[in-house]
């Protein structure tokens, strides 16, 4: 009997053993793993705190493992999390079994390195708005079960590698936002897939520019001088032709008139006023033809006819420097065309610049310049139309306009347009200071997606020059306080106007509200007051606020409230908008 029961004793000792060795298998990722992961934190901050902790990397913030292939780590997924240090400096490439790594939204730098294309299982290699540079490596193409290659709004140079027209089981490619120049392969899924994206680099080839014989587009830029964007490049050929067509046909038409004149067959007043009068005027209307990534090729007189000779109920806003009309083209599309107005000096001026800025500045979420033209005492800028408006419509406007306007909406809103500001300050070269961050300049496309408008305001401003503006510009109620003691424009001028604007998603209240009684007009002292009250939830659109949204209406409150700090040093930069934003 007592034999029996050391047996059972034995026996359960035994069990325990292994059970617990079991435990142990399951919890501890695999050794090489570990020191991969290892290798690749110990050069970035900051690091997630748990994995600090211990060496279960399996239980780690952002690592997923198949426990039935001996903790083998399968996923790394560590997007917006404010890393940042030289990914080149990692062991990524050592995690032979890894499936997905999403590093997206941080401030990783340095090269892409060419051992990460020994990770054949990878199929989902994404590294969007980074910091990263130097040249796509060609030795991506061995990641044969690839899926998704996003390394957009980084700063990579270089070309497309042709190689990787290999990558066969492609679904998603985008390059989007980086430095690239050169040919596009031909052939290949990465082209051919409708989620292929190359926007906001220099690149010619199939669906884009012709190239030239060494393969960049080999367009002449005669008004507009941007050395990275393609659309720049078309819009600088067409004025080129445009004026250059001007001239010659002018010097014929003299070369005619002088000759009829010799020959006595017409008298010479009247041939000069008619051409004065009719030949040049109709030759000027025919010649504009102005428009960008596009086959159209669009008159004056095609434009007066879209807007019915900008009649005021084709008006659809109201700018300083002009109305916006909205435009049926000939082909049925829509647009909006900005007619410039004010003392002709400061049309040219004004022109030139926005044209300028906008030839360099394109992004999803600012407003794409489509074309513009110079016409007698005219000066159009031609947009795409943004089918719902601006968010001041909905926000003051429209009478339903906040209740259709949910929280997961406005938020959306917020971080497109602090998306669009980041560019124009951090990543766009020159840097570019918007000036006039106000709702009634962030435009709703059909999606409710935003894009950041009017940028006749802005000032491209060089890398070699200072980082502020001596033309002071704004709207009351968005205006910066500093900006009264000193005639100066700054980056963080633009972060406090888009902390107003932060405000009025979360209240549907405008900036100054000259209706309502002293001391409630000013909406940052009303919501500051509110605050130190502790009442800060009684600032909250009614339509918006409820227990499911309050968390992260109060994150937003708080992102508002740093923006709007009296001293601009105390002021995030638009990257920490973002990323801030984002995290909500």
């Amino acid at each position: 009997m007592r034999a029996w029961v050391v047996v059972i004793v034995l026996t359960e000792l035994l069990l325990c053993f292994f059970w617990a060795s079991e435990s142990q298998t399951l919890l501890t990722c695999h050794p090489r793993d570990l020191e991969a992961l290892r290798g690749f934190i110990s050069n970035l901050k900051p690091k997630p705190d748990d994995w600090l902790l211990n060496d279960d990397c399996c239980s780690w913030t952002g690592i997923t493992c198949n426990k039935s292939d001996n903790n083998r780590v399968t996923k790394l997924e560590l997007g917006n999390k404010k890393l940042s240090g030289k990914l080149s400096e990692s062991s990524l490439q050592n995690l032979d079994q890894i499936t997905t790594i999403e590093l997206g939204h941080n401030n990783l730098s340095g090269p892409i390195w060419e051992e990460f294309g020994n990770l054949k299982k990878l199929h989902v290699f994404d590294l969007k708005w980074n910091a990263l540079s130097g040249s796509i490596p060609s030795s991506l193409s061995g990641m044969t079960s690839l899926e998704v290659l996003d390394l957009s709004n980084n700063r990579l140079s270089g070309s497309i590698p042709a190689s990787l027209q290999k990558l066969t089981f492609l679904s998603k490619f985008s390059v989007a936002g980086n430095n690239l120049s050169g040919r596009i392969p031909s052939g290949g899924q990465f082209q051919t897939f409708p989620n292929s994206s190359f926007e906001f680099n220099d690149l010619c080839g199939e669906h884009r520019l012709p190239c030239s014989e060494d393969g960049v587009n080999g367009t002449t830029t005669l008004i507009i001088h941007s050395r990275r964007r393609s659309r720049g490049a078309e819009i600088g050929m067409a004025v080129g032709i445009a004026f250059g067509s001007v001239f010659l046909l002018t010097l014929l038409a003299l070369v005619v008139l002088h000759a009829r004149r010799r020959s006595g067959e017409v008298d010479p007043e009247m041939e000069e006023e008619s051409m004065n009068r009719k030949d040049l005027e109709e030759m000027g209307s025919k010649l504009v033809v102005l428009f960008q990534d596009s086959d159209k090729d669009l008159s004056f007189d095609d434009l007066l006819d879209s807007t019915n000779n900008f009649d005021q109920a084709n008006i659809i806003g109201c700018g300083g420097f002009g109305l916006v009309y909205k435009a049926m083209l000939p082909d049925g599309s829509k647009v909006a065309i900005k007619r410039l107005s004010g003392d002709c000096g400061q049309i040219e001026r004004e022109f030139k610049a926005e044209v300028e800025t906008l030839s360099r500045a394109q992004h999803p979420n600012l407003v794409l310049l489509q074309g513009f033209c110079f016409y007698k005492t005219d000066r159009l800028l031609i947009y795409s139309y943004m089918e719902n408006g601006s968010l001041d419509y909905w926000l003051h406007e429209r009478s339903d306009g906040p209740a259709l306007l949910d929280w997961k909406t406005r938020l959306r809103i917020a971080q497109g347009a602090a998306r669009g500001l980041y560019y124009l300050h951090e990543a766009c070269d020159p840097h570019i200071l918007h000036r006039d961050i106000k709702s009634s300049n962030i435009l709703l496309d059909e999606n409710f997606d935003s894009h950041l408008a009017d940028f006749g305001l802005a000032r491209l401003m060089s890398p070699y020059e200072t980082h502020v503006s001596t033309d002071l510009v704004g709207t009351l109620g968005y205006i910066p306080p500093e900006y009264g003691q000193a005639s100066v424009a700054t980056f963080k001028g633009d972060v406090y106007s888009f902390g107003v604007v932060l405000l009025e998603l979360l209240t549907d209240k405008r900036p100054v509200d000259m209706c309502k009684p002293k001391g409630g007009r000013d909406l940052i002292s009303w919501v500051v007051r509110m605050k130190s009250e502790g009442r800060a939830s009684e600032v909250f659109d009614p339509f918006i606020h409820g227990k499911v949204n309050e968390e992260e209406m109060f994150r937003v409150l708080e992102v508002a409230c740093l923006c709007l700090s009296h001293n601009p040093k105390q002021r995030p930069t638009t990257e920490q908008l973002v990323s801030w934003l984002d995290d909500v």
